[in-house]
């Protein structure tokens, strides 16, 4: 059963100190997703971050310069945390702030916490070293690192009481997660290339002659690097187009969250797609105004209006 929202003065010290340690760790290491959650109330704002905070312990695994054999030590450690977590065995003077923020998040909150174990996954094929054929193999991968994100967080956000279509709610926040992290591996496809890590899929690269890689600032001779970025472009477009169906399920702090998350990323998709050589010359970004102005449009509801406008259209 899911507990009353408590108020912040009626939440336990060692609790509240928790999470504030998991605001701090959003704050100072994910700018994009913490100009998102500001836009929540209280309670569903710090669930947001005690989610962040625990899988940007399971991806600073991934991601760290630890050997293998230790990295899969202790994501089965992270693992075991998350099953106490799962037991209600964490205790709110647990000596882990991040396990203690979740576990009280998730008394609060409807959150499958199951989608931690499949960033968990996803994270284990990084260390095998994986890479995907087609699209088909890829969206495995981006599924459980990032569409399981988006359930994650649908529950943190609820659906608006009789809005239309709500039982393919999860399945629009996955989509949106995939459309996320195809824009990242959009962005970072040169530092990827310099980890020995290929995201993009194998006959998209052959297709455009790319598939000898992306280890220096320019693309490989002969290839079509422009048309290639373009193509997934394209196919992050239509994701996003999809997964923002979301958007009128939700109440209008949660659906300004999500619009302001997402509009980044599709600013950041604006200019890769304007300059695509830009990626392999340095990580693109999007200056702080930028991000206000795409917070404030959030805000407002005009991406909800939008995609409400479109839906409507398109049963018309």
């Amino acid at each position: 059963m899911i507990e009353a929202v408590e108020s912040s003065a009626n939440m336990p010290a060692p609790v509240l100190a928790a999470y504030s340690y998991c605001e701090a760790v959003t704050g100072r290491q994910a700018r994009n997703f913490a100009y998102g959650i500001r836009l929540l109330p209280a309670p569903k704002r710090r669930a947001m971050s005690a989610l962040y905070a625990f899988s940007r312990r399971v991806d600073d695994i991934g991601d760290g310069g630890l050997p293998a054999d230790v990295k899969v030590a202790r994501l089965e450690e992270t693992r075991a945390v998350l099953a106490r977590i799962h037991e209600g065995a964490v205790e709110e003077d647990d000596t882990d702030p991040v396990a203690v923020a979740l576990a009280h998040a998730a008394r609060q909150f409807p959150v499958p916490l199951g989608g931690l174990d499949e960033l968990i996954d996803g994270v284990q094929m990084d260390l095998r070293g994986e890479t995907y054929e087609t699209w088909d193999d890829l969206k495995v991968y981006c599924r459980c690192v990032a569409g399981a994100i988006g359930r994650l967080s649908l529950g943190v956000f609820g659906t608006e009481p009789g809005a239309r279509g709500i039982e393919r709610a999860p399945e629009y926040a996955d989509t949106l997660g995939l459309a996320l992290q195809l824009t990242n591996i959009l962005r970072d496809v040169r530092e990827d290339a310099e980890d020995g890590r290929t995201y993009l899929p194998a006959d998209d690269l052959a297709k455009f002659g790319c598939s000898a890689g992306f280890g220096g600032p320019t693309p490989p001779e002969g290839a079509d690097f422009t048309g290639l970025v373009h193509f997934e472009v394209r196919r992050a477009r239509a994701l996003f187009a999809e997964g923002y169906r979301l958007l009128p399920m939700l109440d209008r702090r949660s659906g300004a969250c999500v619009a302001a998350m997402a509009g980044i990323y599709r600013r950041l998709l604006d200019r890769i797609e304007r300059d695509p050589e830009a990626v392999l010359r340095g990580r693109v970004s999007l200056p702080g105004r930028e991000k206000a102005y795409v917070a404030v449009r959030g805000l407002s509801g005009l991406d909800a209006r939008h995609v409400t406008r479109q839906t409507v259209r398109r049963r018309a």
